[in-house]
């Protein structure tokens, strides 16, 4: 038998970057929210491993100068970030062997989060009042037309769970949502469809991070940087703490076909060509989105429509202008980054907000009618 919650404001589905910050914001605008995530964590994307006293990125890493969203929240969070690691030469892998390349044409001027990108939502979480974050929480299916308290609103069912609310905002990948809830009404076929297709920002990627006694290709006047055509990983670069701390290169692996996940032997075989015989990480973390389940949909790594990211259909709250998209993947600034996921939860909650605001008030069942024709609601 369900157990049904007391109706809110809004359901928030996921508690990843996008997911917090609107969460977050609908109630500092005064609104009921509950969070509902499937994993027993909060982040989703933004994933940091601990190893030895390092947080190490596995999913978000970089935020880049412009991205003033992140910024703003990397301030009021108080979160710690440092730069980029930009000097010395990069490497091109080829069958031939590592070359070495003067300069580095590979990084650019950026920030990571030197406790872990993971900072970030962990410090949006504390923020919440307590209740509103149900974890290991699996959303089934949306329902909306259902009467709530004498209105119309969105009924959201997660196992044994009921939630209630006026909206839904889906704080998840569009091919997610659609592969694991089930709408009714329906969506509409067009942005079902869309939905369908959207790719999964790292869906098809496994990132794969080795770590270090202590940096030595800067010793040796490398960035740490290298890009290869042999493979498994494709790209590398520098994933030092400050000052070179929690010395650690990572890189990523493209999906190839479903095949199996990269072993930590072919990881260090291509860092011993990369780097030399003495390239013997302490530690290797090796993290294929394709297996995360409450990230990616079955297949992901052959969806590869990256033109639908910022449809307009994902700019328009559905189903009667309850059920809001909000991941990065939906975001017409920066989709992909966490700056993406940022400007898709501000779009939500503003187009929640001015719902609210132009909404009618609802009558109550014996409520006394109005004593003039210009008091009366509007019909």
């Amino acid at each position: 038998m369900s157990e049904s919650k007391p109706p809110s404001d809004v359901v928030v589905v996921g508690a990843g970057i996008a997911g917090l910050a609107a969460a977050v914001e609908l109630i500092s605008r005064g609104m009921s929210v509950v969070v509902v995530e499937s994993r027993d964590r909060v982040g989703g994307r933004l994933l940091s491993a601990n190893s030895g006293e390092a947080s190490l990125d596995l999913g978000a890493t970089w935020f880049w100068p412009g991205e003033d969203r992140v910024a703003r929240l990397v301030a009021r969070l108080g979160v710690n970030v440092h730069g980029q690691y930009l000097d010395g030469d990069a490497l091109f892998h080829t069958p031939a062997g590592a070359q070495r390349i003067d300069g580095n044409p590979l990084d650019g001027p950026s920030f990571r989060f030197s406790d872990g990108a993971d900072s970030l939502t962990t410090g949006l979480a504390a923020l919440m009042p307590a209740g509103t974050l149900h974890l290991n929480t699996q959303v089934d299916a949306v329902a909306v037309g259902v009467t709530i308290g004498g209105s119309v609103g969105v009924e959201v069912q997660a196992g044994e769970l009921r939630f209630e609310a006026q909206h839904v905002v889906l704080a998840l990948p569009p091919a997610l949502a659609v592969h694991s809830i089930h709408f009714e009404p329906s969506l509409p076929d067009r942005l079902a469809g869309l939905a369908r297709v959207t790719p999964v920002w790292m869906g098809g990627t496994t990132k794969v991070v080795a770590r270090f006694q202590h940096p030595f290709w800067r010793e040796e006047g490398l960035s740490g940087s290298a890009m290869s055509h042999v493979g498994p990983m494709r790209e590398l670069h520098d994933m030092c703490g400050p000052d070179g701390s929690h010395a650690a290169i990572f890189g990523f692996v493209p999906a190839s076909g479903g095949g199996p996940t990269i072993t930590e032997a072919e990881v260090c075989q291509q860092l011993r060509e990369l780097f030399g015989p003495q390239c013997e990480p302490i530690d290797v973390i090796i993290c294929d989105w394709r297996t995360e389940s409450a990230t990616s949909p079955p297949g992901a790594e052959n969806l590869t429509a990256y033109q639908t990211y910022g449809h307009e259909l994902f700019q328009t709250p559905a189903l009667d202008g309850r059920v809001h998209w909000a991941s990065t993947e939906t975001s017409q600034e920066n989709p992909g980054h966490i700056e993406g996921a940022l400007a898709a939860a501000e779009r939500a909650v503003d187009a929640i907000a001015s719902s609210v605001a132009t909404a009618s008030p609802v009558v109550p069942p014996h409520a006394p009618l109005a004593e003039s024709p210009t008091e009366r609601e509007p019909s």
